[in-house]
Protein backbone atom coordinates (compact mmCIF):
# COMPACT_ATOMS: atom_id res chain seq x y z
CA UNK A 1 0.00 0.00 0.00
CA UNK A 2 1.36 3.20 -1.08
CA UNK A 3 1.10 5.68 2.06
CA UNK A 4 3.29 8.66 0.84
CA UNK A 5 1.51 12.36 0.50
CA UNK A 6 1.00 12.82 -3.08
CA UNK A 7 -1.12 15.04 -5.04
CA UNK A 8 -3.94 13.94 -7.09
CA UNK A 9 -4.50 15.82 -10.08
CA UNK A 10 -8.12 16.87 -10.46
CA UNK A 11 -10.27 14.42 -13.12
CA UNK A 12 -12.18 16.27 -15.70
CA UNK A 13 -15.83 17.25 -14.58
CA UNK A 14 -17.40 15.73 -17.33
CA UNK A 15 -15.93 12.44 -16.47
CA UNK A 16 -18.51 12.09 -13.80
CA UNK A 17 -20.96 14.70 -13.97
CA UNK A 18 -22.83 13.24 -10.88
CA UNK A 19 -20.10 13.01 -8.85
CA UNK A 20 -18.90 15.37 -6.10
CA UNK A 21 -16.08 18.06 -6.46
CA UNK A 22 -12.55 17.04 -5.51
CA UNK A 23 -11.23 18.94 -3.01
CA UNK A 24 -8.65 21.67 -4.14
CA UNK A 25 -5.88 23.72 -2.47
CA UNK A 26 -7.03 27.14 -0.51
CA UNK A 27 -5.12 30.46 0.31
CA UNK A 28 -4.15 31.72 3.60
CA UNK A 29 -6.78 33.81 3.57
CA UNK A 30 -8.91 31.25 4.41
CA UNK A 31 -7.56 30.56 8.00
CA UNK A 32 -8.20 32.96 10.99
CA UNK A 33 -4.62 32.03 12.83
CA UNK A 34 -0.97 30.84 11.74
CA UNK A 35 1.63 28.48 13.80
CA UNK A 36 5.04 27.30 12.56
CA UNK A 37 6.00 24.11 12.62
CA UNK A 38 9.42 22.84 11.86
CA UNK A 39 10.30 19.75 9.69
CA UNK A 40 12.18 16.89 10.73
CA UNK A 41 14.73 14.71 8.86
CA UNK A 42 12.78 11.59 10.08
CA UNK A 43 9.82 13.37 8.92
CA UNK A 44 10.73 12.56 4.74
CA UNK A 45 10.32 8.67 3.86
CA UNK A 46 11.74 7.01 1.16
CA UNK A 47 9.95 8.85 -1.63
CA UNK A 48 11.85 11.90 -0.07
CA UNK A 49 8.85 13.81 1.01
CA UNK A 50 7.01 14.24 3.89
CA UNK A 51 4.98 10.63 5.11
CA UNK A 52 1.35 11.33 5.09
CA UNK A 53 1.13 9.96 8.65
CA UNK A 54 3.10 13.41 9.75
CA UNK A 55 0.49 15.40 8.57
CA UNK A 56 -1.73 14.20 11.20
CA UNK A 57 0.56 14.65 13.77
CA UNK A 58 1.16 18.85 12.62
CA UNK A 59 -2.93 18.94 12.88
CA UNK A 60 -2.67 18.21 16.68
CA UNK A 61 0.85 19.87 17.11
CA UNK A 62 -1.06 23.36 15.45
CA UNK A 63 -4.33 23.16 17.20
CA UNK A 64 -3.41 22.53 20.42
CA UNK A 65 -0.14 24.44 20.83
CA UNK A 66 -2.38 27.05 19.79
CA UNK A 67 -5.02 26.30 22.68
CA UNK A 68 -2.27 26.31 25.48
CA UNK A 69 -0.88 29.52 24.54
CA UNK A 70 -4.44 30.74 24.19
CA UNK A 71 -4.65 29.83 28.02
CA UNK A 72 -7.41 27.41 27.41
CA UNK A 73 -6.03 23.64 27.02
CA UNK A 74 -4.55 22.58 30.14
CA UNK A 75 -3.45 18.66 28.91
CA UNK A 76 -1.69 17.68 32.52
CA UNK A 77 -4.72 19.10 35.09
CA UNK A 78 -7.37 20.75 32.90
CA UNK A 79 -10.92 19.16 33.84
CA UNK A 80 -11.82 19.04 29.93
CA UNK A 81 -10.18 17.26 27.53
CA UNK A 82 -10.75 16.99 23.52
CA UNK A 83 -10.58 13.05 22.04
CA UNK A 84 -10.38 13.11 18.30
CA UNK A 85 -13.62 11.40 16.74
CA UNK A 86 -12.74 11.87 13.46
CA UNK A 87 -10.10 12.95 11.04
CA UNK A 88 -9.48 13.60 7.36
CA UNK A 89 -7.02 14.97 4.99
CA UNK A 90 -6.49 16.05 1.19
CA UNK A 91 -3.05 16.04 -0.33
CA UNK A 92 -2.27 18.70 -2.86
CA UNK A 93 1.78 19.38 -3.18
CA UNK A 94 4.72 17.59 -1.33
CA UNK A 95 6.03 19.01 1.31
CA UNK A 96 9.94 17.97 2.57
CA UNK A 97 12.39 18.68 5.10
CA UNK A 98 14.04 20.93 5.80
CA UNK A 99 10.88 23.40 4.93
CA UNK A 100 9.28 25.35 6.85
CA UNK A 101 5.61 24.94 7.26
CA UNK A 102 3.06 27.48 8.17
CA UNK A 103 -0.41 25.93 9.34
CA UNK A 104 -3.17 27.69 9.09
CA UNK A 105 -6.40 26.72 11.74
CA UNK A 106 -9.91 28.10 11.75
CA UNK A 107 -13.19 26.38 12.94
CA UNK A 108 -15.53 25.40 10.89
CA UNK A 109 -18.31 23.72 13.35
CA UNK A 110 -18.80 24.71 16.96
CA UNK A 111 -21.15 22.81 18.62
CA UNK A 112 -22.26 22.26 22.36
CA UNK A 113 -19.58 19.23 23.12
CA UNK A 114 -17.62 19.30 20.12
CA UNK A 115 -15.74 21.50 17.71
CA UNK A 116 -14.52 21.03 14.15
CA UNK A 117 -11.01 22.11 13.81
CA UNK A 118 -10.26 22.56 9.77
CA UNK A 119 -6.25 22.86 8.99
CA UNK A 120 -4.18 23.86 5.81
CA UNK A 121 -0.45 23.37 5.65
CA UNK A 122 1.56 25.44 3.66
CA UNK A 123 5.38 25.34 2.68
CA UNK A 124 6.35 28.64 4.10
CA UNK A 125 5.62 31.79 2.21
CA UNK A 126 3.66 29.73 -0.25
CA UNK A 127 -0.26 31.38 -0.92
CA UNK A 128 -2.10 28.18 -1.42
CA UNK A 129 -1.76 25.06 1.10
CA UNK A 130 0.05 22.42 0.09
CA UNK A 131 -2.53 19.67 2.08
CA UNK A 132 -5.12 20.62 4.42
CA UNK A 133 -7.64 18.94 6.22
CA UNK A 134 -9.97 18.45 9.38
CA UNK A 135 -10.68 16.90 12.95
CA UNK A 136 -13.39 16.65 15.53
CA UNK A 137 -12.78 17.08 19.18
CA UNK A 138 -15.41 15.68 21.48
CA UNK A 139 -14.62 17.92 25.14
CA UNK A 140 -15.21 15.04 27.87
CA UNK A 141 -14.25 15.19 31.34
CA UNK A 142 -11.07 13.89 32.16
CA UNK A 143 -12.06 11.32 34.50
CA UNK A 144 -14.97 10.12 33.52
CA UNK A 145 -15.03 10.10 29.98
CA UNK A 146 -18.02 11.52 29.06
CA UNK A 147 -18.66 14.57 26.97
CA UNK A 148 -19.30 18.11 28.49
CA UNK A 149 -20.23 21.66 27.39
CA UNK A 150 -17.23 23.60 25.55
CA UNK A 151 -16.05 25.30 28.79
CA UNK A 152 -16.66 29.15 28.27
CA UNK A 153 -13.21 30.46 28.11
CA UNK A 154 -13.04 27.79 25.25
CA UNK A 155 -15.37 28.54 23.64
CA UNK A 156 -13.94 32.70 23.51
CA UNK A 157 -10.99 31.41 21.77
CA UNK A 158 -12.78 29.16 19.17
CA UNK A 159 -15.12 31.51 18.13
CA UNK A 160 -12.72 33.80 17.37
CA UNK A 161 -11.28 31.03 14.79
CA UNK A 162 -14.42 30.55 13.16
CA UNK A 163 -14.42 31.23 9.07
Amino acid sequence: MNTEATPTPNPSPTANPGAAARPSPEPRSAYAAFRTITTRWMDNDVYGHVNNVVYYSWFDTAVNAYLIEQGVLDIHAGSTIGLVIETQCNYFAPLAFPQNIEAGIRVARLGGSSVRYEVGLFAEGEDLCAAKGHFVHVYVDRETRRPVPVPDSLRAVLTGLQR
